[in-house]
């Protein structure tokens, strides 16, 4: 059979390993050969933290694939623990230093999928026997190993993004006193601060420490300093403190670099040498939803760039659309997901923004295990256009942001949302699904029909001053979260109490929103138009950072 192509793909995780496995696909002929500087080749790098937690046992179900194995099944060939040192890119040479010592490997294609390394922040002690990182397979067997052998009884997690959390919720299962420490304002910096919240007290529920806006500035046995000086216990410690892509050989072979710090690809995942492509964390890419220059390190995305790296480094056309940075997360016995901007992010990059909150049961009341999820979808106001979800809860988040980042991807608005067909029967939905309700909520906003505030905005309104916050709340729901000094005037009891309500403007507050609603447009109807719902009402309102119900 006529040799091919000699394809060289440089990192054998996500990216590259689907790279490879479809350039052999698409041509039978092709000489591929992967240079991987790890001792594994495509391991499930997403499910270390599982492991050190116990949920997942055996750890051969984490390599998903051997040197062995790609010979057998595709004809790749794999160099385990051989680092790419420089490209040759006028004589088309990788220049490669591994256990049979040093080689120029010649390709035709390139595809760099190099992916990222943990960022370690200047701490004192950092490079003790006891602290560590979770980013590959040995990274996770010595954090077994030091569990099992050592039996710590403390740990500290620093960083309280994806992996951080991961990490804490295996200390947890572990047994382990367990604290998270996030510099930013809450845990889970990308989404807004109430999942931060939701979040953290997943985390205290469970038993851990949570404290944010403090850094660690030193490391002893036992101990953790911070940097207002207190001290943490710790026996055992894991950093987590982001992801920096890896491009030192691409910018020594002259490659262009993105403003994110990134390797810098069309979307054909194509560099600016033609023959070279790259795809996973190491690359910018195009925020789908801003057009914006972003990174996304995430398995997803970067087995879908491999993909598409490997059709077009073969003579395909197949172009890369962008990412939302769709993504889920277990926390404890809760889940966090999210697709696009938050609301945050969407204000900070100049869109004129709202959102719609709604607390809702995942599947119909009446049907047994109904639990209660929130679920807050961002959009532009105007248009309409969806920008971005998150949701929290115990069941069914998931299906929610899958069906949010498809509207997404398909350019629709909450007046589609609105009218979307879902599936629906009892064990399993609601007639008006959340996404329904949320996209409903929106629409009442634009339309003016239900003018909202959210609760962060509510919040600051009333403790300057600026309008009055009436409760609706039933005796019994108010005793549960009161709020002394908001007015209160139960729903039901409202026809007759009008006279009560203060002059000037009002925030009108129930559990989550829909007593309010009935209540605005009493109001509205009855002359009142400075009236508005606190979107997601009191379980709302109980999450804004620093809500006091005492100041107002």
């Amino acid at each position: 059979m006529e040799q091919g192509k000699k394809i060289v793909v440089i990192g054998g995780v996500a990216a590259g390993a689907t790279a490879a496995a479809r350039a052999k696909r698409l041509d039978a002929n092709a000489k591929i050969t992967i240079i991987e500087g790890g001792r594994y080749v495509s391991f499930a790098n997403c499910g270390l933290p599982y492991f050190v937690s116990r949920d997942i046992d055996k750890r051969s179900a984490l390599i998903l694939q051997t040197p062995e194995g790609f010979m057998a099944r595709y004809g790749v060939e794999v160099l385990l623990e051989t680092k790419a040192v420089s490209i040759d890119r006028a004589s088309k040479t990788v220049s490669v230093v591994g256990p049979a010592g040093s080689a120029k490997v010649p390709y035709d294609s390139l595809i760099l999928a190099q992916g990222g390394t943990p960022f370690m922040p200047p701490i004192a002690g950092s490079d003790a026997d006891h602290v560590f990182r979770l980013w590959t397979i040995p990274d996770m067997d010595a954090i077994h190993k030091y569990i099992n052998e050592s039996a710590p009884k403390s740990a500290l997690v620093i960083g309280g993004g994806f992996i951080g959390l991961e990490a804490a919720e295996a200390f947890v299962a572990r047994g382990l006193a367990t604290t998270i420490v996030e510099l930013t304002a809450h845990v889970m910096p990308p989404a807004d601060a109430e999942f931060g919240e939701m979040i953290g007290r997943a985390f205290k529920a469970a038993g851990a420490s949570v404290v944010t806006g403090r850094s660690a500035k030193a490391v002893r046995p036992g101990v953790v300093t911070l940097d207002d000086g207190s001290e943490v216990p710790a026996d055992i410690v894991l950093v987590s403190a982001g992801v920096k892509p890896n491009v030192e050989l691409a910018k020594s072979a002259g490659l262009a670099i993105g403003v994110t710090g990134g390797l810098l690809v069309d979307e054909y995942m194509r560099t600016d040498d033609p023959a070279i492509w790259a795809a996973g964390d190491m690359v910018e890419i195009r925020n789908r939803v801003s057009g914006k220059a972003t990174r996304v390190p995430l398995a997803g995305p970067a087995n879908r760039q491999g993909r598409i790296a490997a059709t077009n480094a073969l003579g395909g056309s197949m172009r890369y659309s962008g990412a939302t940075g769709t993504s889920v997360f277990k926390a404890v016995d809760q889940t966090f997901a999210m697709t696009g901007m938050s609301e945050k992010a969407a204000l900070s990059a100049g869109l004129d923004a709202a959102a719609a909150v709604v607390h809702r049961y995942h599947h119909v009341s009446y049907y047994p295990g109904a639990e209660e999820m929130s679920l807050k979808l961002i959009y532009e106001r105007g248009t309409g256009r969806l920008l971005g979800a998150q949701a929290f809860g115990k069941e069914g988040v998931d299906k929610r942001i899958d069906v949010a980042a498809t509207a997404i991807a398909g350019g629709l608005g909450i007046d589609d949302l609105a009218e979307l067909d879902l599936a629906y029967a009892p064990p399993y939905g609601s007639a008006n699904d959340p996404v329904n309700m949320a996209a409903f909520a929106a629409q009442n906003a634009e339309s003016g029909y239900a003018p909202t505030v959210s609760a962060t905005e509510a919040w600051k309104l009333a403790v300057e001053g600026a309008a009055s916050l009436v409760d609706l709340r039933t005796n019994g729901d108010r005793r549960k979260n009161p709020v002394p000094s908001a007015v209160h005037v139960p729903l039901d009891e409202l026809d007759w109490r009008m006279e009560e309500l203060p002059a000037g403007p009002l925030l009108l507050l129930s559990r989550a929103g829909y007593e309010s609603h009935i209540a605005l447009r009493k109001l509205m109807g009855g002359g009142r138009p400075d009236v508005r719902n606190v979107s997601g009402g009191a379980l709302s309102l109980e999450l804004v950072p620093g809500f006091n119900p005492e100041t107002f």
